[in-house]
């Protein structure tokens, strides 16, 4: 994307290409030494016998500045821990692996269940909530990426323009959020995105109107769920994130709750992105991308609530009219932008996701209205330490004795 356009909410970092990859990798090899930087991998067993990740790794075997890559293990049992051991032992970095399924990562978990700090189930969020808390007990980077394990599109310039400004001593940004366009293969991808996050966000400003000061915020990020983003190891101690599919929206609605929006960007950091597609899931709203997008709406009404901005099922329904219509006239943009450009677009498809997306809404609203008192936030790292004092060295432990 190579326009020059700046939001005013937030730095954009666009891509011109007039700055050569080497060059990228020799100057982050230099702040390197001010700011070490750490990758963070949440991953699934399933994905390591995948097409995506055994390309990433042999992708990051190349890449000189990172000081640690730490992967965050989900749904292994210990015959499967000891193969992911060996599988990402290849990488010349250092490595640990946060095996969430083992016996003194469970541990851990169960010490903060008796302490009221974790009732979650697992999943992404909680995944990455733990592998945060352990990489800011190492007191080792200044600076961390995440990105997830089943890009089909990665290469290492997608890891060092995301890295970049945070890296960078000269700049004093604390959280930057990556973006792409989601056009593979002649089609137009990242449909909970496009068909819903965006104009339920356009819904909402339009019935609250007086106090969209948030939703401005995250209107002015291109792509709202990238799952790739950087931060400054600091930021750990203070936000509280999504333990399920919501997490990529929670991020941001804490950034914006803790940081003043010069300390904020993104970053144009691939010009084409694809991954494994998630089914829609038409017939179970607990799987496939219908989940996903209960837990995005939740976190939005929940958000929205704690600002003082109340939903009851009248509410609701008008919100999901809003939507319908504001989703719709989406389509008929994508519609016209997908013909200019000779990219299938399925508008029968389309309206059958939003159909699905609108009957959604009322399905979280309801969750929310029925037990408002529940989050699904995982507590602060501050608040753990305060409970746990010795939280970081019980983590730290439970990782070196896995993988030592």
């Amino acid at each position: 994307m190579s326009d020059f356009h700046q939001n005013g909410f937030i730095t954009t970092f666009h891509n011109f290409r007039t700055k050569d990859l080497k060059l990228i990798e020799s100057e982050l090899n230099e702040f390197s030494k001010v700011r070490p930087m750490q990758l963070l991998l949440p991953s699934l067993y399933s994905e390591l016998s995948g097409s995506a990740l055994p390309d990433i790794i042999e992708k990051l075997k190349k890449v000189s500045y990172l000081k640690q890559i730490t992967i965050g293990l989900d749904n292994a049992n210990k015959k499967e821990f000891l193969h992911a051991k060996k599988f990402f032992s290849q990488l010349p970095q250092k490595v640990r692996i946060v095996w969430h399924n083992g016996p003194n990562m469970m541990a851990v978990s169960n010490l903060l269940r008796e302490n009221g700090l974790d009732n979650s189930n697992p999943g992404k969020g909680r995944n990455v909530w733990y592998c945060m808390g352990y990489i800011y007990g190492l007191k080792n980077c200044e600076a961390v990426a995440l990105h997830d394990c089943d890009i089909l599109t990665y290469d290492t310039e997608m890891l060092a323009r995301l890295f970049y400004p945070i890296a960078n001593p000269a700049y004093n940004f604390y959280f930057c959020k990556g973006y792409y366009s989601r056009i593979a293969e002649g089609k137009m991808n990242g449909r909970v995105g496009r068909l819903l996050v965006s104009p339920l966000i356009s819904a909402m400003k339009k019935m609250n109107h007086n106090n969209s000061s948030y939703l401005d915020f995250l209107s002015s990020f291109r792509y709202t769920l990238a799952g790739e983003f950087s931060f400054r190891r600091r930021l750990i101690r203070d936000v509280r994130i999504p333990s399920d599919w919501g997490l990529e929206v929670g991020i941001l609605s804490e950034i914006q709750r803790n940081f003043a929006n010069n300390m904020v960007c993104q970053v144009d950091i691939a010009d084409k992105y694809d991954h494994k597609h998630q089914s829609i899931s038409f017939d179970d709203p607990e799987k496939g991308l219908s989940k996903m997008s209960i837990d995005i709406i939740k976190t939005l009404i929940r958000k929205q609530a704690s600002q003082g901005i109340g939903y009851n099922r009248d509410t609701l329904r008008a919100l999901k009219a809003t939507y319908y219509r504001t989703a719709l006239d989406y389509i008929s943009s994508y519609s016209y932008d997908a013909e200019m450009n000779d990219i299938k677009l399925d508008i029968n498809t389309e309206e059958s996701y939003v159909e699905l997306f609108s009957e959604n809404i009322m399905k979280a609203g309801e969750r929310v209205l029925d037990n408002p008192v529940k989050l699904n936030l995982m507590p602060n790292w501050s608040r753990v330490r305060s409970a746990v004092p010795f939280i970081y060295e019980k983590l730290i432990d439970a990782v070196e004795r896995d993988n030592s």
